[in-house]
């Protein structure tokens, strides 16, 4: 008996596409694994072309699993999510993590709802904005801190005072970039208005710089080590700068030496290998004429 295949396009009819089955749904367990995959593999695969995309795909894949039954659908959103994408790792990485999701999800729904260029955009517009924030209140903010309550035990020369910041950062940075993953996931693109121009987080950025401000006030007074040796005798009375320093302002020396870091970082570029060489350069200059 002859078996003759039939024409996929006999009647006038194409077929297209395939149904093998609907998205399942994404639960918080979903979000949680792939904050934790992200959370992982962020900086691991960092590559010139495409910076953290391989990372972000790495950290949605199970869920795009979930929610692209089609094998061609699943490996197009593969392919829309290696293409360059570089962000902080917690607020901008949980973050759009989230809003990623979301979009997806109403994409796997209904293909023509949401266009690749649109996912892409918003990914595009947010890792810059959410990098800034995120570098700032981690990076220089949040660090410093856990750096600064943990700096006597590491004067004292005890191990804990030189591993509890960084126990301290990861726990931090681990908790805080799984609750953005969820925010983000709820509230879709809206998330990134509320953290990019929402009131509360101007506000969380304000607190934070002013108690970051203290925190390094109260180092430079305590750990920036700058005093002067010179000295010099008019008729019978001998005088020490240092001594007439300290009846001015006690610590002068050190703040001046900050400020003027301050200074030079907000004039020129921020280097801080020059900065530290030119520091080194006129204290050593200074020392040598015998001032310090």
């Amino acid at each position: 008996m002859d078996l003759q295949a039939k024409d996929p396009n006999v009647d006038g009819e194409k077929i297209t596409s395939i149904d093998v089955g609907v998205p399942e749904t994404i639960t918080n367990k979903d979000l949680r694994r792939s904050w934790r995959r992200w959370h992982l593999a962020n900086e691991m695969p960092h590559a010139f072309d495409r910076y953290l995309a391989a990372s972000l795909t790495f950290a949605l894949m199970p869920t795009l699993k979930k929610l692209y039954k089609n094998k061609d659908d699943l490996i197009a959103a593969y392919k829309r999510h290696l293409l360059f994408y570089n962000t902080q790792a917690t607020w901008g990485g949980g973050t759009i993590i989230g809003i990623v999701t979301s979009l997806e999800e109403q994409k796997a729904h209904d293909l023509d709802s949401i266009s690749e260029d649109a996912i892409y955009g918003v990914k595009a517009g947010l890792m810059g904005a959410m990098a800034g924030i995120g570098d700032s209140i981690d990076s220089g903010v949040i660090q410093y801190i856990l750096i600064a309550l943990a700096l006597p035990w590491a004067y004292d020369g005890s191990i804990f005072g030189v591993l509890l910041p960084f126990i301290l950062f990861a726990g931090y940075q681990f908790i805080i970039g799984q609750f953005f993953t969820r925010m983000g996931y709820r509230l879709g693109k809206q998330a990134a208005t509320e953290l990019v121009a929402g009131a509360r987080t101007k506000s969380i950025i304000n607190i934070l710089s002013i108690v970051g401000l203290f925190m390094m006030g109260i180092l430079a007074a305590n750990y920036v080590k700058i005093t002067s040796t010179l000295k010099w005798t008019v008729g019978n009375n001998a005088f020490k700068l240092q001594s007439i320093l300290d009846s001015i302002l006690p610590g002068i020396l050190p703040l001046i030496a900050v400020m003027g870091c301050y200074f030079y970082f907000q004039k020129r570029q921020f280097n801080v290998l020059r900065a530290i060489l030119g520091l080194t350069v006129i204290l050593a200059a200074l020392a040598i004429v015998g001032i310090l």
